[in-house]
């Protein structure tokens, strides 16, 4: 991303607030595009509240897996809550402008559930390691107390990270144009329009992003090279299928959310990129939380069989 040069004092015009232009280019499908996005929102709502609910009533799930479940499914609920309404406010009323201070808390709100999911499911990597690689201390290792630790960890340690690196980005002056071309409050739409060298606020995001996107990601990694190695050595087939069964929904789930960031990621940073880059966070902020609910529940016998024990009721 190129740094602006900062105009002249005098020249200067601070801005207010901003406009979300979201889809404005497709004027005659705003409505079409309410009623997707709002039966996508309710979808999420209801997956990911029943597999919330049904780990909490079901004494079946009541194992540190379940656990890290219910919280990953409370997280794509908090996830998608931060971006999609505002959405479906601007679709509904065609009113696309939010204040600096709503826009500040919608980006530091994204920032801190993307963050804790990339925790979270290196969490939920390393259950699995210890539950297939040592299972003779796995009810030790991940007793009670360990996994409030390690959920706690994970929804806690990155706040004041990110509200440090929303603070530096809405500290600086934006002047010029108010359109931030996209559907929320994304980092480098927002940048764009800051007047001056924001060298120093790149520099942070991609520090942050190592962090807490790199960081997990090579730690999940390693667990599940260190997990595959382990259940190929297994003696029989039925023993390496059952092993694999209990960490494959968990293993889709990470390959399509760090696959997509990591796209976004390496994709080129172009003038006409835009377009692309709404589509991609799209998939990764709302159609992916509507998925995962689907995986776990079609790939995990015990959901499966504890979602039909609630119907049944």
């Amino acid at each position: 991303m190129g740094h602006q040069e900062k105009p002249p004092e005098g020249n200067l015009t601070e801005l207010m607030e901003f406009v979300l232009l979201g889809f404005a280019d497709m004027p005659h499908l705003q409505w079409f595009l309410f009623g997707v996005f709002l039966i996508i929102y309710i979808i999420i709502l209801m997956s990911n509240g029943t597999i919330f609910l049904i780990t909490k009533m079901d004494p079946a799930l009541q194992s540190p897996m379940y656990f890290f479940l219910s919280n990953f499914s409370l997280l794509e609920t908090c996830y998608v809550s931060a971006t999609l309404p505002r959405m479906l406010l601007n679709l509904g009323t065609q009113r696309r402008r939010i204040s600096l201070v709503a826009c500040a808390t919608q980006m530091c709100f994204a920032l801190m559930f993307g963050g804790t999911e990339c925790l979270l499911l290196a969490v939920m990597a390393y259950d699995r390691y210890v539950a297939i690689c040592n299972p003779l201390h796995y009810p030790l290792v991940m007793n009670h107390r360990v996994c409030l630790q390690l959920a706690t960890g994970s929804w806690t340690i990155g706040i004041p990270f990110h509200i440090g690196q929303t603070c530096q980005i809405f500290s600086l002056r934006f002047c010029g144009s108010n359109q931030i071309s996209h559907f929320f409050c994304d980092i480098f739409p927002v940048l764009k329009l800051a007047c001056g060298d924001t060298f120093v606020n790149e520099m942070l995001v991609y520090t942050v992003a190592v962090l807490f996107g790199m960081v997990p990601f090579l730690l999940i990694l390693g667990s599940y090279t260190k997990i595959i190695s382990i259940i190929l050595k297994l003696p029989s087939a039925t023993s390496r299928a059952k092993a694999f069964s209990t960490c494959s929904s968990h293993l889709m789930v990470v390959v399509v959310f760090f696959g997509s960031a990591i796209v976004t990621c390496l994709r080129p940073n172009t003038r006409h990129s835009e377009g692309t880059d709404k589509v991609l966070s799209l998939f990764y902020t709302i159609l992916i939380p509507m998925f995962n609910p689907i995986i776990y529940s079609l790939r995990n016998k015990d959901v499966i069989i504890a979602l039909r024990k609630l119907v049944c009721k």
